[in-house]
């Protein structure tokens, strides 16, 4: 009974050793290197003027020159106007653009889709066209209060 013991621990070590992990099993995975956009927005824009957003995006360090997509999608904060999701206008050297003439005042989102090399990011910027309601402006004041408070917490 011993005997029986002892090989049969004898067999189930071999058998663990050959399911060990490989030292370098890391490396078989895929790594994904993260796509990064840079949203410039003008320091000021004007209701019934077309403007100019420009997204910058890199990867890996280096600019993306013929990115899979990059769509802007453009909404007022308050759901009143929206401008559906569109194709941006490739430039050079990693520089995508999209033109826009804005109807109205007011506090927007653009929100940029876009992927490359497997990676997709979905950033957004807040900003102003003209002048803020005062609804607007408690809202903006509000947010920035609750990103500051979220910060604090982190430190």
């Amino acid at each position: 009974m011993k005997k029986k013991t002892c090989t049969f621990m004898f067999i189930i070590s071999l058998v663990l050793a050959g399911c060990s992990l490989n030292q370098d099993a890391a490396s078989l995975y895929k790594t994904e290197t993260p796509l990064e956009a840079e949203i410039k927005i003008p320091e000021s824009f004007q209701a019934n003027k077309q403007e100019e957003i420009k997204i910058i995006l890199t990867q890996d360090g280096e600019r993306v020159q013929n990115a899979d997509f990059v769509h802007m999608e453009i909404e007022k904060q308050d759901g009143s106007v929206s401008y559906h999701m569109e194709e941006t206008e490739k430039k050079r050297n990693g520089v995508y653009i999209i033109k826009k003439d804005f109807k109205s005042d007011g506090l927007y989102y653009a929100k940029l889709h876009a992927g490359n090399d497997g990676s997709t990011i979905m950033p957004q910027k807040l900003f102003i066209v003209g002048e803020l309601s005062s609804n607007e402006l408690e809202f903006l004041q509000e947010n920035l209060q609750k990103q500051q408070d979220n910060q604090e917490a982190h430190h």
